[in-house]
């Protein structure tokens, strides 16, 4: 009989993980800090590829539900600079191959498709240890502990399974997020929403740029991007979003209006994310009965493919276990194998940050862009 699955995290590719699982009738449970699916914004928008995501979801047999949520003409772009001239505009044609969705919508898809008890919500963990003979503890929040002998971490960049593992802790990757919500834009917000366009928006200059994407209902969901210190904003009170904004905008000063009020003009507080990441080829030996996916295993800087490699992770993890249901060892092994290789060659990748906010900004991500189109 297959050992039962233990998943820290349900985020994407934790699920993916658990959906495949219990297609096969293979014991599941995913333990999540989160209070419930709805105590938080779940991200953005997520460009479902081809080669990793669209395969992953396939696998967990949901391929029919992704489609219904694609947002039709996303996959729209443009690149601004500074005073707003637009130097790129690629307009959804309905050909392209990477389909947009919104996170929260298919996280809550793949949480339709469990039953309800799988998830284990509110369950924060603080500490793993190793037993004897192969064994895990994990440690919760409220002081109740669960053992097991096939641990999953799927809990992101700062995991707590990680330590069983490696000793490698994420780093600052010297990129500082400022993210901001403006709702019903074309009606309240017309001129940002005009700037935006139907899909994304690249308004880059060396060192700084606003990225923005249109989400349903015709939200702006905005990123302001500056390559700060990691002690940037730290004296400043968050609580306080005017001062925050204030802050915030005068790295942005004489951009075009319309630009900057996608910062100015949030329906919400300000949130500010420091990116960081793992050490590109990062890797560990094997141990027994234990291993990552997603962000856990290889957290990269956001290039699109970080969603879709957790979910590839964790449907390649569920298969490689149904194939080998007697041998939990050949299963994890084959799967680290191929996970650590691709992920390696995905951070390897030209450093997009580079590119969009390099001396050359905005126009060497327009010559990315059009290099990749006619590549294709």
């Amino acid at each position: 009989m297959t050992t039962p699955v233990t998943i820290i995290g349900a985020g994407l590719g934790g699920l993916v993980l658990a959906r495949v699982l219990h297609g096969h009738g293979i014991p599941v449970t995913v333990y999540e800090a989160e209070s419930s699916p709805t105590s938080r914004r779940q991200g953005g928008m997520l460009d479902i590829h081809p080669w990793n995501g669209q395969p992953a979801l396939e696998a967990a047999g949901l391929t029919e539900g992704f489609r219904k949520l694609i947002l039709e003409g996303r996959e729209s772009y443009r690149v601004l600079d500074r005073n707003g001239t637009v130097l790129l505009d690629r307009r959804d044609d309905g050909t392209g191959e990477r389909p947009e969705v919104q996170r929260g919508e298919l996280r809550q898809l793949l949480l339709d498709s469990l039953p309800h008890d799988v998830v284990r919500w509110g369950h924060k963990v603080t500490g793993v240890r190793a037993l004897d003979e192969g064994r895990y503890e994990v440690s919760l929040a409220d002081g109740s502990t669960v053992v097991t002998s096939l641990l999953v971490g799927a809990d992101g960049a700062w995991s707590r399974v990680r330590p069983l593992l490696s000793d490698a802790t994420p780093e600052y990757a010297g990129v500082s997020v400022i993210e901001t919500f403006l709702f019903d834009g074309d009606t309240r917000h017309s001129a940002a929403a005009k700037a935006v366009g139907a899909g994304s928006l690249f308004a880059l200059a060396p060192g700084r740029g606003i990225l923005a994407h249109r989400e349903s209902g015709g939200t702006l969901h905005t990123y302001t991007q500056l390559l700060k210190p990691p002690d940037w904003l730290a004296g400043i009170d968050f609580t306080d979003a005017a001062t925050v904004t204030a802050r915030v905008v005068e790295e942005f000063d004489g951009w075009a209006p319309e630009l900057t009020a996608l910062i100015t003009d949030s329906d919400t507080p300000p949130v500010l994310r420091r990116l960081c990441t793992l050490p590109i080829g990062h890797r560990w030996d094997r141990a027994p009965g234990v291993t990552l996916l997603g962000d856990a295993a290889h957290l990269m800087p956001p290039n699109g493919e970080g969603a879709n490699l957790a979910m590839l992770d964790g449907a390649e993890l569920g298969q490689a276990i149904i194939a080998h249901p007697h041998d939990v060892e050949t299963a994890l092994a084959e799967y680290e194998r191929i996970m650590l290789t691709r992920a390696a060659a995905e951070a390897g990748d030209d450093d997009i940050y580079k590119i969009m906010f390099g001396d050359d900004a905005p126009h060497s991500m327009v010559a990315m862009m059009t290099g990749a189109e006619q590549a294709s």
